[in-house]
């Protein structure tokens, strides 16, 4: 009999941590195109041809007046490092990387968007 309580409680604590665990998971969704935010956590500054953009968490955003909206990641843009959670794609014997839509293939020390 003590083994049988001893056995149940140990299979309610296992099932407790395993539903707290599954709670616990975060999606993030990319936004739409032209949403338009307040603030942006950590942003980094990107030119490309003479345009600022700004990056956090693998968005990309423009700034208007105060504000940012998320666009698309210009193509032919550099940037030093990818989003974290980014897939590697090969494609024709060509090595991509993607992330939530966004397409970069590594040239030198740099990871370039493009088109795929």
């Amino acid at each position: 009999m003590k083994n049988l309580k001893t056995v149940l409680l140990t299979m309610a604590l296992v099932g407790a941590m395993f539903m707290s665990n599954a709670q616990r998971k975060v999606v993030r969704v990319y936004p739409k195109h032209g949403t338009v935010v307040t603030t942006v956590v950590k942003p980094r500054v990107v030119v490309h041809k003479k345009t600022n953009f700004y990056v956090a968490d693998g968005v990309w955003y423009k700034k208007r007046a105060r504000k940012y909206v998320v666009c698309a990641a210009p193509v032919g843009v550099k940037v030093r490092t990818l989003p974290r959670g980014n897939r590697v794609v090969v494609i024709k014997g060509r090595k991509f990387y993607k992330y939530k839509g966004i397409w970069y293939q590594k040239t030198g020390r740099n990871y370039v968007v493009v088109n795929v």
